[in-house]
């Protein structure tokens, strides 16, 4: 089942450190009976109910390198990642808790932490079916046969930001896409009230990790994924909306992208989140202050290595355009086209304020000869709500 990365740590380097402050200390804590907090006397902690802690979940390093034992297993609860299997056994279900560096100004989680929280809860989903290979999401069988997930479309619809310290209730689930494809859906709601804050969907394809071409999905691979596969979807699925390949006649421009190291995941290509920043990077300053993105739609055509240089397209649809046409002033004669009283008099201004705005983005890689597309998108941003 499809995933992308994300990341994790263990609390093994601090248990050490524990470790040896108990012996540095000993004497001392041995002399003290109690310790003055906050007003109040209480009972120094002993260091030895960290160790008991780490033994019922141990992190021990293997020769293989890996730092937990995979399950081979199902499980249906997983206690340390809050999560659980739900949907009649094949789908998946985490509870999270929006953190104060996954949040911007305005204490709203961002987008970016929004895709790593769809990525992070497709992987732990792969994790407790027991199907998880030693790779990036891959199952047992593609391992055998050299293949890897890649994402080849993805849409998220957002009707409302959760804030910090919100806690979450992630569910996702599979289910199939064609003869050699697979789809994966995701529903964000709030584990207080149940609001639904968020839906997505994805389709998944896969590609030989050696030859980097797309293959077909072998027999065994699908004998390992169709019991996992079930008929619903997060977000209804009408005609695809065709997406139209932008050129240098773009309005808006960003040059000589380059990725860092750290944009790279474990398959070697650029992580999704960092195809959005380098989108976002287009925006006009003054969307990004007045709206908030409610829909994005990503095809991909093309992996990002790390010596590809980027470009970054972007064209606004007609209702920005009109708008601002509207507002500017008349290159002739210093006029706007229209009055200002005029248009909020006449409710102009407003319609044209609570309909949502549009782009339409192109990122390219630039080639000696011919640039070749990464993955054309589409945005729609809709006007924050003030108190």
């Amino acid at each position: 089942m499809a995933a992308v990365t994300n990341f994790t740590c263990s609390a093994s380097s601090f248990l050490v450190r524990c470790c040896s402050m108990k012996e540095n200390h000993r004497d001392q804590l041995s002399s003290n009976s109690s310790i003055r907090m906050n007003g109040s006397f209480r009972s120094p902690i002993k260091v030895e109910s960290l160790s008991q802690t780490a033994e019922v979940a141990p992190t021990t390093l293997v020769e293989s390198g890996q730092r937990q034992n995979i399950p081979t297993k199902k499980q249906l609860v997983d206690p340390y990642r809050q999560g659980l299997i739900v949907e009649g056994g094949v789908g998946y279900r985490q509870t999270v808790v929006i953190r104060s560096y996954e949040v911007g100004a305005d204490k709203t989680a961002t987008l970016e932490s929004i895709l790593n929280l769809l990525q992070e809860t497709a992987l732990n989903h792969v994790w407790m079916s027991g199907l998880l290979g030693d790779g990036f999401g891959a199952t047992h069988g593609m391992m055998r046969n050299n293949l890897i997930w890649v994402v080849s479309r993805m849409q998220v619809l957002i009707d409302y930001y959760p804030i910090w310290g919100e806690v979450l209730e992630i569910d996702t689930w599979v289910g199939a896409s064609g003869k050699n494809g697979m789809r994966r859906d995701w529903l964000i709601r709030s584990k207080a009230t149940g609001r639904i804050f968020a839906r997505a969907t994805s389709t998944w394809v896969m590609m030989n990790s050696k030859t980097r071409r797309l293959s077909k999905m072998p027999e065994e691979v699908r004998d390992e994924l169709t019991p996992w596969f079930i008929q619903k979807q997060a977000i209804k699925e009408d005609a695809l909306e065709k997406i139209l390949k932008l050129d240098k006649e773009a309005k808006y421009m960003n040059s000589n992208l380059k990725p860092k190291r750290s944009d790279l995941d474990m398959n070697q290509h650029v992580n999704n989140v960092k195809y959005l920043r380098w989108m976002l990077e287009t925006i006009p300053e003054q969307i990004l202050e007045s709206h908030q993105l409610s829909e994005i739609i990503l095809e991909y055509r093309r992996e990002c290595g790390s010596s590809d240089i980027v470009e970054s397209l972007c064209e606004p649809e007609e209702d920005e355009i009109v708008l601002n046409s509207m507002l500017e002033p008349n290159l002739f004669n210093g006029l706007s086209l229209v009055s200002s009283d005029i248009i909020n008099g006449g409710g102009v201004l407003s319609y044209f304020e609570q309909r949502p705005i549009k782009y339409t983005h192109l990122l390219q890689a630039k080639g000696i000869k011919q640039n070749e597309e990464m993955v054309r998108g589409k945005t729609t941003w809709k006007r924050k709500f003030t108190a």
